[in-house]
């Protein structure tokens, strides 16, 4: 059992940094935590792509017509990790300009203070 989770470590720690993210999100109130919390989990989705994508002893994926017994590293996963990082970065910026906007009008970016203050208004 320890063999294979040595083996197959990156799987692991991918694992523990999104229960990590995940945790951020679910327990803190604060909005800017909660971004930084989707942010790690978004990370340990891409390590865990990177690392399903790996070949052991695989070479770029450079065709060599000399040598065609070369076993070679799947570029496909690192072309879509790619797109993952331009969405991912988009998103982050997308909702920081919403945290920004939301301390601009309840002046506070944490959730509770929030609901408090919308179900006063509301009353």
């Amino acid at each position: 059992m320890a063999v294979k989770l040595l083996q197959n470590y990156p799987y692991l720690i991918s694992t523990l940094i999104f229960a990590v993210g995940c945790y951020t999100v679910l327990t803190h109130t604060n909005l800017m935590r909660k971004v930084i919390g989707i942010n790690v989990m978004e990370s340990a989705v891409f390590l865990f792509f990177i690392a399903a994508g790996n070949v052991q002893a695989g070479r770029p994926p450079i065709i060599d017509l000399n040598n065609p017994d070369v076993i070679y590293v799947n570029p496909l996963p690192s072309a879509l990790i790619l797109t993952g990082i331009v969405v991912s970065i988009s998103v982050t910026a997308l909702a920081l300009a919403f945290v920004v906007k939301i301390h601009r009008q309840y002046g506070t970016i944490d959730a509770d203070e929030i609901a408090a203050i919308r179900s006063q208004q509301d009353a």
